[in-house]
């Protein structure tokens, strides 16, 4: 069930839209599924240095008359909240500023949820509509290596992170998914060391095993720098490990819920403004 959408801080300014078009589709695992976009809307696109860039797409509501061009900022001044589209968060797995094509991966689970069923669906020809993009991480150059931990919704941006450290980098990635055939390239450093995690039929958000490994795995000396993303417990679970069990400093860690089990996105990001849903 879709409730209603989500409000923002944002602004026209802060978070500009882009109208894409969708080039292709590549299914690259059972569960996941890339679209390519561009066109002549990725002129109007403003990149960022993030490595963990994020847009937030656009879903018209059906049986709703929007005016077109489809202006999201002028339907949320025009147009009671009750008929936004909704929106649904995405990292961009890679830009081709060159070829003017950007790349997002959705997580596939059939019918399930309102991105994912698009993702699958979609035909080169679709619009693509996203405001951003945004972001709020960078490796730090200073650290002497890179802890990353999230389960399949992260799985783009701890790519996306690991492809822009530098060739010399030491770290480690936890990684959760389903199983083998959910296991993707990632063009890691030498030195960075990438752990898959198979649920093996497990539900996602009901496993163990991403905290179990962090929690167990021998960190090596030196300041470390973390990214820890994915579902909401696993991530609760993260925290007492990071700040509990290993006494880490806030600056050392970037850790956030990606989703919740058993809520929308729109819900999840309205009670990520309360102070009980805040990690």
């Amino acid at each position: 069930m879709t409730s209603v959408p989500a409000t923002t801080t944002a602004t026209r300014n802060s978070r500009p839209q882009t109208d894409l078009t969708v080039l292709r589709r590549e299914q690259l695992s059972p569960h996941m599924v890339r679209i390519v976009a561009g066109g002549p809307g990725f002129a109007g696109y403003v990149n960022n240095d993030y490595a963990d860039r994020y847009v937030k797409i656009a879903f018209p509501q059906p049986g709703i008359d929007y005016p077109e061009p489809l202006d999201l900022w002028a339907v949320r001044e025009s147009m009671p909240r009750s008929q936004w589209p909704y929106t649904r968060t995405y990292t961009v797995r890679w830009v081709d500023m060159a070829a003017q094509e950007l790349a997002i991966d959705f997580v596939i689970h059939g019918d399930e949820g309102l991105a994912g069923p698009w993702a699958a669906s979609a035909r080169p020809g679709d619009r693509l509509t996203f405001t951003g993009p945004g972001g709020g991480y960078t490796p730090d150059p200073g650290a002497d290596w890179y802890l990353f931990a999230g389960d399949e919704s992260a799985l783009p941006a701890i790519g996306a992170a690991i492809e822009s450290l530098p060739q010399d980098a030491r770290g480690l990635a936890l990684i959760e998914v389903d199983s083998d055939a959910d296991v993707q390239p990632i063009s890691a450093p030498a030195g960075v060391e990438l752990r898959w995690l198979l649920r093996r039929g497990v539900p996602a958000g009901d496993s163990g095993l991403l905290v179990n490994a962090v929690r167990d795995a021998e960190w090596p000396e030196g300041r470390v720098q973390v990214f820890a993303h994915g579902e909401r417990g696993y991530m609760k679970g993260l925290r007492d490990v990071f700040y509990v069990q290993r006494g880490l400093e806030r600056s050392q860690v970037s850790l956030s819920g990606y989703w919740a089990k058993g809520r929308v996105e729109d819900d999840f990001q309205a009670e990520k403004k309360l102070p009980i849903g805040k990690i």
